[in-house]
């Protein structure tokens, strides 16, 4: 049996690791210019595109996207996914946020934010909002096969302070 070792997700109070990934329409897309704008950048890790649970966590973004891209919030999706791949599948859905692509050097950027599960080789359902200082306020990642309720939603955009919860 193989043991894998398992990265830590960051918590509340961390400093956010910058990024610049590709977007689905492959525009660079980086964390510090984001929050260059004044606002709060709310980072959706989720496991591959043209998946069920997936689907629905970013369709409800979609269906609700004035909660999720205002004058206080901007959100992205990440996902391991190449950016031909998300371009498809965002056009698809009608995801007019940002889908970056995590894709090479193969999850980098969810394995900096502690999300990414080598044994699946894709992201945890990791989300993080960060605040204009580049330090997360919210933390939380759901367990696979679960998705993300509107509750999560709720607190995750009202920037709450608490634990990360994670799967036993």
């Amino acid at each position: 049996m193989r043991v894998t070792q398992m990265s830590v997700p960051l918590g509340i109070g961390a400093t956010a690791p910058d990024f610049e990934l590709r977007d689905q329409n492959n525009q660079r897309v980086s964390l510090s210019r984001l929050r260059s704008e004044g606002r709060k950048v709310l980072i959706v890790f989720f496991p591959l595109a043209f998946t069920g649970t997936c689907q629905g966590e970013l369709g409800f973004i979609r269906d609700n996207l004035p909660r999720f891209a205002n004058d206080e919030v901007t959100t992205v999706a990440v996902s391991v996914g190449p950016p031909p791949t998300h371009k498809v599948w965002s056009a698809a859905q009608g995801f007019l946020f940002p889908i970056l692509s995590d894709f090479w050097p193969h999850g980098a950027i969810a394995s900096d934010y502690g999300v990414f599960n080598p044994d699946r080789g894709y992201a945890d359902r990791g989300t993080f909002l960060i605040g204009a200082d580049g330090r997360i306020v919210f933390a939380d990642v759901v367990g696979p096969g679960e998705a993300r309720t509107e509750e999560l939603w709720d607190k995750a955009l009202g920037g709450s302070v608490g634990d990360i919860a994670t799967e036993s």
